[in-house]
Parts: C-alpha cells; structure tokens; sequence
C-alpha cells in the first residue's frame, strides 16, 4: 500500500495559505512548506510567510528553520521533507506539500535520485577559477554547448548550478538534463493528490500587484535594510528571491525606489506565468480554477476532498 500525500500548489498570490490550513483540518494532515523562501528565519514579509496565528494549530514544517546565510537547494530541501514525512506518518497523520516551487514538489513526489557522481574537486577548482578570471557568462556558455536544455533552465549568475551541471557532463558525458528527466518519468512512489490551485490571469496579476504594495506597506524596505545591516548580501542564495534581490540593488544604489516595486511586480508577474508553465508540464495534477467554484472556498475545499476519496486517501 502507497502512503498518502496530498499536493496543494498554485502560482505566488493565488491563495494557498487559507485553503491549506482548511485542508489539513479536514483530512487530519500536517503541512510541509514546498518554497524556497520561507525556510529562511528573519524573513517574513517578502516571502509572504504564514504568520504563527494563521497556522489555526496545523504543525508546519520547513518555516523559519534555516538562517540567511545558510544555503538551500533542492538536495537538502529533499532531505528535509522526507524527514518531516516520516515524522508526520508515524502519528497516523498525512503530509501536505505546501508551496509554489514546483522542481521542490517533484523532488518528493517522483522521488527523483540526485546522488552526485564523486565530486572531482580539480575540475571544480578549475571552473571555479574560470568564473573568477571569465565570469559566469563564460561558464553558461560552455554549458550552452554541451547542456542547451540546463542553460535555458539555470540563470547564468547561478554559478553553482551551473557549475554543477557542468560537472555532471565530465563525469558522464552526458547532460545532467536528461538525467533529470529520465528520474522525472518515475512513478509516484505515493498515493498522490495533487491540486493546482489557478485563477484567470488579469486577476491573479492585480493580486501579485496589491501583494506588493501590501509588503511594502508591512515594512519590506526595513526588513530588507535590517538584513543588508546584519551583512546579507546580493551573493547569498536567501536574498537572490524575489522582494529581497530588487530591494537591495535599491539599497545598493541602482536604482530609485519606485523602479525596485516597479521592477519586484513585473518580475514576480512573470515568475507566475512560469510556475503554471512548470505545472502544465506535470501529469496527473489536478486543475482547481477558482472561477469555477465561484471563488468559494467551502465549494473548492468539497471538491479537493471528494478528489481524495475516490483516490482512496481519505474513507
């Protein structure tokens, strides 16, 4: 028998949170926190971090567990969610993805191995020392060459992922692209509900829009300056997400304040756009368009439920 796992994602400012805290009410579930950003301690506004009162009581995993230094990907995010699975299982009780990041969601529910060939530290120091002397253009393109797919998909100042990808390629003369989608055509090793959560577009962009000006009302500017105080910077993998990256090149002089919301809100537009590109991309999702129950939330929450029943997840 497969254990149950229930997926709740959507793009950023569609309205996970509430209907999560309903969900996990209704079918005895405690929920793990799939986004990149809310791991982070000290950094609730630009990541729109579930506030403790919201939580209603529902234990969350992966909030405010790692410092802004500390680095986070996709391995150690792995690690953690399965760990927190286990926890949750052994108390009868069943785990709820949570979050927007969709690469984070199939990590866990495709299972996907991403043992790493044995580093082989010369290489390393040499494309290491290839960005210092060329920059990391220079390395995107050599990964261009041998890796279109992973150079579409890793931003060049990435070095690390590029880096890595690089390496994959050395050790097994073959892209670590086809390697990803290889483990991605995995089956579930779960009893899957997974429900995207989606609106018509004008409307979730007039959200992302109001998110914005709503953080910025919060305090965004003085968390951000709070953090650049306490020595973050540009370089660290916490602040390059959204609202803290634009908020620092302000801090940093780049540019005028109302270019840094200018350019947060049109970046976070298309940050959407490519999250419901990714979960078009995965099968057996379930699409729930919240203009078709109306914008109820009593009405989504009974038809996610009746979805889990008849996959025999809940009796």
């Amino acid at each position: 028998m497969k254990q149950p796992l229930i997926v709740l994602t959507g793009p950023t400012a569609v309205g996970k949170t509430s209907l999560s805290i309903s969900l996990a009410k209704a079918v005895n579930g405690e929920i793990i926190s799939a986004d990149s950003m809310q791991v982070y301690k000290k950094m609730d506004i630009g990541s729109a971090k579930i506030r403790s009162e919201e939580m209603q009581g529902i234990p969350h995993y992966l909030v405010d567990v790692l410092e802004p230094e500390e680095e986070f990907h996709i391995v150690k995010f792995q690690q953690m969610a399965k760990k927190a699975m286990e926890d949750i299982y052994s108390r009868g009780k069943i785990p709820i993805l949570v979050g927007g990041t969709g690469f984070y969601i199939q990590a866990v529910t495709k299972d996907i191995d991403f043992t790493e060939a044995q580093q082989e530290n010369d290489y390393r120091k040499e494309l290491e020392a290839l960005a210092e002397e060329k920059g990391g253009e220079h390395l995107h393109e050599m990964l261009r060459k041998v890796d279109p797919v992973s150079a579409d998909a890793i931003h060049a100042h990435n070095v690390k992922r590029v880096i890595r990808a690089l390496e994959f390629y050395h050790q097994n003369g073959s892209p670590i692209s086809a390697h990803n989608e290889e483990q991605k055509q995995h089956e579930s090793p779960y009893n899957l509900a997974y429900f995207v959560l989606n609106m018509p577009r004008e409307l979730l962009y007039e959200r992302i829009d109001l998110r914005v000006d709503q953080m910025m009302k919060e305090g965004l500017l003085e968390e951000v300056s709070r953090l650049k105080e306490e020595g973050c910077h540009r370089g660290m993998v916490s602040m390059q997400g959204l609202g803290y990256k634009e908020i620092l090149a302000y801090l940093d002089g780049e540019y005028p304040l109302e270019e840094a919301v200018r350019v947060l809100k049109r970046d976070t537009r298309h940050f959407a756009k490519r999250q419901l590109t990714w979960f078009r991309r995965e099968q057996e999702v379930t699409w729930v368009n919240k203009d078709q129950f109306s914008y109820q939330e009593d009405q989504i929450l009974d038809y996610m439920l009746e979805i889990c029943r008849k996959k025999g997840i809940l009796l």
